[in-house]
């Protein structure tokens, strides 16, 4: 339920944009002048505000410290060659947030202020969408519990909240990749498929880990048999096996079904691509590569966008590529930010004016 009310709007008297620049922005650093917070107690939605952005008080005891009942999104929006804003497949991503919520056992939250908070708040701060190609306002949508009671349970009472913060690229060079064969992201019955904070925290160890082998993210194995590709560590992954475009399949709820995933699917279809989302090990992935036919490794996601992977190491077999050479990625990563930018029809309808 959603108490009957508007979203109250409290304007910052002063805008933090004066005091930086929207070039050479590094992600997830600054943020904007606004931010929305609603509040899920005694079994409604209210008090949906848009508000200057601030620090939060918490209570110490509560719910989401100590137990992790916490998901989020993100989203992004764009600013085409005329100066208008517009969001990229928000809708997918408010339907993938409430099955994460469902997941973790938290409330739904309503279109209405998913969806028609996040308008008015960008519509408030648009002039932090960096007008610039490959950059954007990176969109964060959260919702935490927020009981203030210590206790192995699904919270009473919950908080939803938007922030935003104008970025630049994610990854700004291609990549080093390590195929990561003890530790597991997710298991079949477990939480991969939903973006639940936890998950993100899980991974760190094992990124470390390949960081200090000189490697930038990890490559995730299946978690009984260590044979089949998973994720990519902030990503879903794309091999390019012949005229084929593989990437993993949904079926087993251990990766997440990344929006720019679905896009990617759409457009490699377009360009003449047969898609097949299937398991791939990586025996088939060496095998591939050794007959000359692996030709492009790429992942793909909402902060990544579309990131060339140069080099793949499984065990002590390492896989090289000539990322200058390649054709698919670039070409797909040009046709969504034309898409994004309004520079390329915008035939699936993704972009949703602000």
């Amino acid at each position: 339920m959603i108490a009957a009310m508007g979203i109250k709007v409290q304007k910052a008297g002063r805008s933090k944009l004066q005091d930086i620049s929207l070039e050479n922005l590094p992600f997830g650093k600054y943020f904007t002048d606004h931010m929305l917070e609603a509040d899920f107690e005694n079994g409604e939605w209210k008090n949906a505000e848009i508000k200057p952005y601030q620090p939060m008080l918490l209570n110490p005891s509560v719910a989401a410290i100590h137990y992790g009942q916490a998901i989020f999104e993100g989203i992004k929006a764009y600013k085409n060659k005329e100066g208008d804003a517009f969001i990229f497949r928000p809708l997918d991503n408010f339907k993938r947030f409430n099955i994460s919520a469902e997941r973790m056992q938290m409330p739904g939250v309503p279109e209405e202020i998913f969806m028609d908070g996040m308008k008015q708040l960008i519509q408030l701060d648009k002039n932090w969408i960096p007008f610039k190609e490959d950059h954007s306002l990176y969109i964060r949508p959260f919702m935490f519990a927020s009981d203030e009671v210590i206790g192995v349970r699904p919270s009473d009472n919950y908080k939803f909240m938007i922030i935003l913060s104008p970025t630049g690229p994610y990854y700004s060079a291609p990549m080093r990749i390590y195929v990561e064969e003890k530790y597991v992201r997710a298991v079949p019955g477990g939480v991969g498929y939903a973006k639940a904070a936890g998950n993100y925290g899980a991974a760190l160890y094992a990124t470390a880990q390949a960081k200090k082998k000189g490697y930038d993210q990890v490559l995730w194995m299946d978690a009984f048999e260590h044979k089949y590709v998973q994720e990519c560590g902030t990503m879903n992954v794309f091999f390019v096996i012949g005229n084929t475009a593989i990437t993993p399949d949904l079926e087993q709820g251990t990766i997440l079904d990344g929006v720019t995933r679905q896009s990617s699917i759409t457009l490699l279809k377009e360009m003449g691509f047969a898609v097949e989302e299937r398991p791939l090990s990586m025996d088939d992935i060496i095998d591939a590569y050794k007959a000359g036919l692996l030709y492009e490794v790429f992942g793909t996601g909402t902060a990544a966008t579309i990131s060339m992977i140069k080099e793949l190491r499984y065990k002590d077999f390492v896989m090289q590529f000539d990322v200058e050479k390649w054709k698919t990625a670039p070409l797909l990563k040009k046709w969504l930010t034309d898409i994004r930018e309004g520079r390329r029809e915008d035939k699936y309808g993704w972009m949703y004016p602000v």
